[in-house]
C-alpha cells in the first residue's frame, strides 16, 4: 500500500516559461501608468498634433525624404535657357601665296605649251584647207594674172609660195618655240616670285565655303 501511494502521488506542476515575459511586460505597463499626468497628457496632446498634420499633407514627409535622397534638381536644359539657332554665316580665310616650286611650275608650263603648239598646228591646218576648198587661192591665181598680164603671169600660183606643206612645217617650228619659250618663262617666273614673294609677303588670296 505504501508503494502504492508512493506511485500515485501526483507530479508538481511545471512552471510555464512565459511568467518572466508577462512580468516584464506588466511592470513596463505599471511604470508607464506610474508616470505623472501631465507628461502623460503632453504626449496624447504631441501625438495627436502629429497625426493631424500627417493627415493635412499626407505626401509631405515621403516627399521631403525623395528630395532630401534625390538632392537638388537640374534644369533639363543644362541650366542655359534655350537660345534661337541663328544662320551660319559663310565662313572665309585669308591666306598669303608665299612660295611657287619652280620643278612644279615647269612640269605644268611645258605640258600646257605643248598642248598650244598641237592646237596651233590643228587650227592652221584646218584654216589653210578651208580657204583651198572655198577657191581663194584659185581667185588670188587669177588676180595677179589679170593685174601683171603676159607670160609670167600665166604661170603664176600662189601655192607655190605658201602650199600647205611649208605652212604646215612653219606652224610646228612656230610651236616648237612657243613650248620652249613658255616653259623657260614660267619657271624663271616661279623664280623671281619667290624671290618678291619673300620681301613683300607674297599674293594675299581670300577663300571662302560654297554657299550651298
Amino acid at each position: 500500500m505504501a508503494e502504492r501511494r508512493a506511485d500515485e502521488t501526483p507530479l508538481a506542476p511545471r512552471r510555464s516559461l512565459s511568467r518572466p515575459q508577462d512580468g516584464v511586460t506588466s511592470g513596463t505597463a505599471s511604470t508607464e501608468d506610474r508616470r505623472p499626468l501631465t507628461e502623460r497628457v503632453s504626449a496624447a496632446v504631441s501625438a495627436a498634433g502629429t497625426a493631424v498634420q500627417e493627415a493635412a499633407s499626407p505626401s509631405g514627409p515621403s516627399t521631403r525624404s525623395d528630395d532630401a535622397r534625390s538632392g537638388p534638381r537640374r534644369p533639363a536644359s543644362g541650366g542655359s535657357p534655350s537660345r534661337p539657332s541663328r544662320p551660319r554665316g559663310v565662313r572665309r580665310a585669308r591666306l598669303r601665296l608665299v612660295h611657287l616650286d619652280p620643278w612644279s611650275v615647269m612640269k605644268t608650263s611645258f605640258l600646257l605649251s605643248i598642248a598650244f603648239g598641237i592646237v596651233t598646228v590643228v587650227s592652221v591646218a584646218v584654216v589653210w584647207s578651208v580657204l583651198g576648198a572655198a577657191g581663194v587661192w584659185d581667185s588670188i591665181n587669177s588676180t595677179v594674172t589679170d593685174v601683171l598680164g603676159g607670160e609670167s603671169a600665166s604661170t603664176f600660183d600662189v601655192e607655190n609660195y605658201v602650199g600647205t606643206s611649208r605652212v604646215l612645217g612653219f606652224a610646228m617650228i612656230v610651236a616648237v618655240v612657243d613650248v620652249i619659250l613658255i616653259t623657260a618663262i614660267a619657271t624663271l617666273g616661279a623664280f623671281l616670285y619667290n624671290l618678291a614673294a619673300a620681301l613683300l609677303g607674297g599674293l594675299e588670296v581670300t577663300l571662302a565655303e560654297d554657299e550651298r
